[in-house]
């Protein structure tokens, strides 16, 4: 039996089912949270349930977690209970109202109800990859469980020669702009660093550039020149080879100014992952899977690591803020740019970050 609105028909049974549901369809997204169920109990599904229920809660209701073992049904996954096996998808949607399914099995060949899925998705229920919900709601991507087939069939990673040549452009723009207003500060920060500290005003190093080639990079100094004579190491929070004029130049990032000749000369971006060293670079790729996707982008003076997550000091640092690198790469728009900028002026004002 059919109930008749004009432009639609609505299942009756259904109707009466699921009024929850029907409603949520047509009600304003603030007034209702959107009830989930997580497929699969792996570490892609905890990362995204720790994203939805904890960052997220006012925007989701994760209604529970499915799992291929029936000894894990009752059994906490972050917060959300294990509350069926993925085989009871169909009759588990129904009972809780769900609207939304995120699949994150790992393994997806022959552990699927394939027919169940299809069934929720022919009931108007949003199934969607655990992946791109997690990427859409916490802004960069979980790297460790995910599939090379993921990126390749995606949607992202558009490099139209128009938007480029738009990028480019206002990267010289804004760097010769940059480099002629903010003149007077470089003058009174090359005073301060020679009065705070023997040593030359700027600092050089070697950098890992676009397409992994490497290029010297231009700072202000902000420690002792023999700050590196036991080896390379990373920044640490209350780094002792930070000067004190060095200090105030990380906490406002002034000291990143002189990057704006990089970009100038076309060894950067304005926005960008962060470029690192060579020898990090070497550690890093052995450890985090897909980190030279970051390089088929320029680096840049901010980006969208930066502004999202602190300074990356170690390993694990490095692991994070590489997700949201690659969310930048996939998703690259003068748009994202313009939006980066804005966070950039909020993190130098706060200070946050900084070491």
């Amino acid at each position: 039996m059919w109930a008749m609105n004009p432009g639609c028909l609505v299942p009756l049974g259904s109707l009466m089912r699921s009024p929850w549901r029907f409603f949520s369809k047509f009600a304003p997204n603030r007034w209702i949270k959107k009830r989930v169920l997580i497929v699969g109990d792996g570490p892609l599904a905890k990362a995204l349930a720790r994203v939805l229920v904890f960052d997220r809660s006012y925007r989701y209701d994760v209604k529970g977690v499915l799992s291929n073992n029936p000894a894990l049904v009752g059994t906490s996954l972050v917060n959300p209970r294990v509350i069926g096996t993925i085989n009871q998808l169909f009759e588990l949607s129904e009972k809780h109202q769900i609207e939304t399914v995120a699949v994150c099995v790992e393994d997806r060949r022959g552990t699927l109800p394939l027919d169940s899925l299809l069934d929720v998705k022919s009931m108007g229920l949003e199934v969607i990859d655990g992946h791109r919900l997690y990427e859409t709601e916490c802004g960069r991507l979980s790297i460790d469980e995910l599939k090379p087939s993921f990126l390749i069939f995606s949607s992202g990673f558009k490099r139209k020669p128009i938007m480029m040549f738009l990028k480019r452009l206002v990267d010289i723009v804004g760097a010769l702009l940059g480099l002629v207003v903010l003149a007077p500060i470089f003058l009174l920060i090359a005073l301060l660093i020679k009065l705070d500290s023997p040593g030359p005003i700027f600092y050089r190093q070697t950098r890992v550039g676009h397409h992994g080639y490497p290029y010297t990079v231009l700072k202000f100094r902000s420690m002792r020149i023999d700050a590196e004579a036991e080896g390379i190491q990373w920044a640490a929070l209350g780094d002792s080879r930070v000067t004190k004029t060095g200090c105030w130049l990380r906490k406002l990032r002034l000291d990143e100014l002189p990057q704006l000749l990089n970009v100038l000369k076309g060894n950067m971006s304005l926005v960008g992952p962060r470029p690192e060293r060579p020898h990090f670079v070497q550690e890093l790729r052995k450890s985090i899977p897909y980190y030279d996707l970051r390089h088929t982008v320029r680096p840049g003076i901010s980006g969208w690591a930066q502004t999202c997550f602190h300074y990356a000091g170690s390993l694990e640092d490095s692991h994070v803020k590489l997700q949201y690198d690659l969310y930048y790469v996939k998703n690259l728009s003068l748009w994202l740019d313009l939006q980066i900028i804005f966070r950039t002026i909020g993190v130098v004002f706060k200070g946050e970050g900084a070491r």
